[in-house]
């Protein structure tokens, strides 16, 4: 029996570790100057054309594409210098329509599997569902295109950098910065233009560093974004790396003609010389007779505009401000609509805070003393108690409290009522309370709830006439930059002389807030608001709505559900969960019992506000024996606004109306 000698046994040793060795690096690093041939994995719209162009999407609309590196790349986070990677890339955007689609996304993920990700603002990797969590395990460098206000993208053409969420971390208006200018210029992303990018990520310091420039130009010495950043926790050990791509409503051609990519080094330099041809779309040929075109089709648009442009002068004169002789009297409290269309820059989309019943609402700057403003337009057709509303109007303008929305004046124009109020960059309460924003702390809701307390005893005790608010919720209470509480939206409430008792009117207000005897009997006191208060209390100290029905097998009442706990002995276990028990519960219990005794259906036993203020800052005892009773009551108030005798009037139909309520005076002021 022969046997091989131990020189050709080490000679084959040493040739199955090298080409082990070569194919380890091969997986781990490529280049592709053009497509033709690739071994991609390909899905959705993505597709390799003849020419070597890789198109991730093309003129479909609300669809997408994906493309990747067929093999896993080996990421290992035992050591730091193992994570780090470079790569860079050239791509081409081109739009079907003067509306862009979404974008393109670099993209490392654990799976090529996007089943279930949304075609439009997800850029085809993530859904609403999957968004935000850190299961994901994914990291994306966004080309994006579309401004999506919910991911609070800065605007319509800019770089991010993606963490398990679409909304990024770090993001930057896309620009290059020329050594030869010293300056960064702007790119546009979706120019029809080739452009390069560079991502390189340096495990050891966690640096990732994000380059663009135009083609030919070099890789400029300055990055777009240098972003502090520890990967280990996002990449698994073994990652796909490659491009995803969507269209959205509008449709866009995007292509990749070149990528390296380098795990364990600096990726090789593209060679720009061999990338394949530009779009077919982008290298028409001049044909004749195509300047006399054209020209026919500038005239066209410039004749066009200068139509636009007559009849908005002829409109705009058509519906010039109205002011009649009686206005005068009330003097600065009367803006022009040529101030508030200033300040509103024309009253343009992008300056739109909401809209409602009542009508929209604006953001807008007055010119002359920089003040922040919200203007709310009102449509109306009739004059039938116009002089009295708005008397009635600058009358509420006379209100002054720290904790109220301050209403500074009003316009009149055909058709239109414009009113201005303080501007509350914060939003409404709600938005902290049950939205995405950030949970507000105990001390926070502590502060908010006295101020609005302190406002309602203004309202109720200290002005020169009685008024009723009749709609107080956390929705119409706004917070200033300081996160102060202010009552706003004062579009159903009335005024009476003090020592008087208010008319009967129709039942209006908002489900879960109305007092029992109110949707009765239709006749709002200080106590049908001092009900309201204690069910916003009840929602800021639970954290919950007055009546919630989603995912309950039956509706859950707010109050009654805090009655239960409190008959258990269990009355903190109410508090809302995201204040992970930070609070002092001598505290939150005295808010919650306070918000119960508030929202007795005995009207006679409720206290009154200037009581209310007294328990909440501590300058009387709370009465905790005058609670015993609604245990065996419940939320009776709440069942009879379910009765089929309880009528309600919304917002929406109070403009019917001048003289039966203010529906249309205030807004909320910051929404």
């Amino acid at each position: 029996m022969t046997t091989t000698p131990k020189p050709v046994h080490f000679l084959l040793l040493f040739y199955v570790c090298l080409k082990t060795l070569v194919l380890a690096q091969d997986e781990n690093q490529f280049i592709y100057n053009g497509f033709q041939g690739a071994n991609l994995h390909l899905d959705g719209l993505a597709q390799n054309q003849p020419n070597g162009l890789l198109q991730l999407t093309n003129a479909s609309e609300k669809q997408s594409g994906h493309a990747f590196y067929q093999l896993p790349i080996k990421f290992n986070d035992s050591l730091p210098q193992t994570l780090s990677f470079s790569t860079n890339f050239v791509f081409i955007m081109v739009p079907e329509y003067p509306v862009n689609g979404h974008g393109i996304a670099f993209t490392i993920s654990p799976s090529t599997n996007f089943t279930g990700a949304f075609t439009t603002e997800y850029l085809g990797i993530l859904n609403s569902t999957n968004n935000g969590l850190s299961s994901n395990h994914l990291l994306a460098i966004e080309l994006d295109t579309s401004k999506n206000e919910q991911f609070n993208d800065i605007d319509n053409n800019h770089v991010g950098i993606d963490v398990n969420n679409l909304t990024s971390i770090d993001s930057a208006t896309a620009s290059y910065y020329s050594s030869r200018e010293g300056k960064n210029k702007t790119l546009t992303l979706v120019s029809g233009n080739p452009i390069q990018v560079w991502i390189d990520y340096d495990g050891v310091e966690n640096l990732l560093n994000v380059t663009l420039a135009p083609i030919p130009s070099p890789k400029p010495n300055r990055p777009l974004l240098t972003t502090p950043i520890d990967l280990s926790p996002i990449l698994l050990d073994s990652m796909y790396v490659g491009f995803s791509s969507s269209t959205g409503a509008a449709a866009t051609n995007h292509y990749i003609l070149g990528w390296s990519f380098n795990k364990s080094g600096t990726s090789q330099n593209i060679e720009i010389s061999k990338l394949p041809s530009l779009p077919q779309q982008r290298k028409s040929r001049e044909k004749p007779g195509t300047a006399i075109i054209v020209s026919l089709v500038t005239l066209s648009i410039m004749l066009i505009i200068t139509i636009i442009v007559i009849v908005c002068h002829v409109r705009r004169k058509k519906y010039e401000d109205i002011q009649e002789d009686w206005e005068q009297e009330y003097g600065t409290q009367r803006f022009s609509y040529k101030d508030l269309y200033k300040a509103t820059k024309g009253f343009k989309s992008k300056e739109l805070l909401g809209a409602g019943g009542f009508g929209k609402v604006y953001r807008g700057v007055i010119p002359s003393s920089k003040e922040l403003i919200a203007v709310k337009k009102i449509s109306h057709d009739s004059k039938q108690g116009m002089r009295e509303f708005v008397a009635e109007i600058v009358s509420m303008g006379r209100l002054r409290h720290r904790n109220l929305v301050r209403l500074l004046g009003y316009c009149r124009r055909k058709g239109e009522l414009l009113l201005v109020y303080d501007y509350m960059p914060n939003g409404s309460l709600d938005k902290f309370l049950f939205g995405s924003k950030q949970a507000l702390n105990w001390v926070q809701r502590c502060q908010i709830l006295r101020g609005v307390a302190s406002a309602l005893q203004y309202l109720h005790e200290e002005w020169e006439q009685v008024v009723l608010h009749r709609d107080v919720k956390a929705s119409n209470v706004l917070l200033d930059a300081d996160l102060n509480g202010r009552l706003g939206d004062f579009g159903l409430a009335r005024l009476y002389d003090h020592g008087k008792n208010p008319e009967t009117t129709n039942v209006v207000g908002t489900l879960g807030y109305l007092a029992p005897e109110f949707s009765r009997t239709g006749q709002a006191t200080t106590s049908t608001d001092v009900y309201s208060f204690g069910v916003f209390m009840l929602e800021v100290a639970c954290g919950r709505k007055p009546i919630e029905t989603q995912g309950l097998p039956e509706e859950r009442v707010l109050i009654d559900w805090v009655i239960e706990y409190w008959k258990q002995g269990a009355i903190l276990e109410t508090s809302d969960p995201r204040l992970r028990g930070e609070y002092l519960k001598e505290e939150m219990e005295l808010v919650l019992k306070l918000g119960l005794f508030c929202s007795h259906p005995n009207a006679a036993v409720r206290p009154s506000m200037r009581q209310v203020v007294q328990y909440l800052d501590g300058d009387a005892l709370f009465p905790n024996d005058i609670l015993l009773d609604i245990a065996s009551i419940g939320t009776l108030g709440v069942r009879n606004e379910a009765s089929p005798k309880f009528v309600i009037s919304f917002p929406s139909s109070i403009l019917n109306s001048f003289h039966d309520s203010m529906s249309s005076s205030l807004l909320h002021s910051g929404r």
